[in-house]
């Protein structure tokens, strides 16, 4: 299946020059939905996963599933101020403009190996901040996926040493 045909591009959203990759036109798709966690599952199934670390919003979607479907825990990471309890921050850099996210300070024990997941790897800003998190907590970080990956953006860089692996790759941003 070729799922880089159920993705929608959006040109100038959310800012001009930005060509966004809309994946709801892949998750409307039940056979592409499946596709894509089967194949997560798949790369990942032999490894030691006590969590999946997923950063608000859409890398919950199959983070969530994933965590599911490998009998790990799930994690999320989100904007500050939507976590109730204790929380440690971590600010970064997005393609156009900065953020910070938090995780619960008890998300996350000394010693759990953790698969991160988002949709989409750009810069790597978001995902650098969320690895700084999961090991700052004391997790050991197995692997990182992405549904998406922004080649031009060298996102990659940001993150080295780490074993990445991506689903669709777009040569262009």
């Amino acid at each position: 299946m070729d799922i880089k045909e159920k993705i929608r591009t959006v040109p100038g959203f959310p800012k001009q020059g930005i060509m966004f990759r809309d994946i709801t036109t892949l998750l409307k798709d039940s056979d592409a939905f499946n596709y894509v966690v089967d194949r997560f599952y798949e790369h990942y199934k032999d490894k030691k996963i006590d969590k999946v670390v997923s950063v608000e919003s859409r890398g919950f979607i199959f983070g969530s599933v994933l965590a599911y479907r490998l009998g790990a825990g799930f994690v999320p990471i989100r904007k500050p101020g939507k976590l109730p309890a204790d929380v440690i921050r971590e600010e970064y850099q997005l393609e156009y403009g900065t953020d910070s996210m938090e995780i619960h300070k008890d998300a996350i024990v000394p010693g759990d190996h953790v698969l991160v997941h988002d949709d989409l790897l750009a810069t790597g800003g978001t995902v650098a901040a969320a690895c700084r998190l999961i090991e700052r907590l004391g997790g050991k970080i197995e692997g990182i996926c992405f549904l998406i990956e922004l080649t031009p953006l060298n996102g990659r860089k940001v993150i080295p040493g780490r074993e990445v692996f991506s689903l669709i790759e777009y040569d262009t941003d």
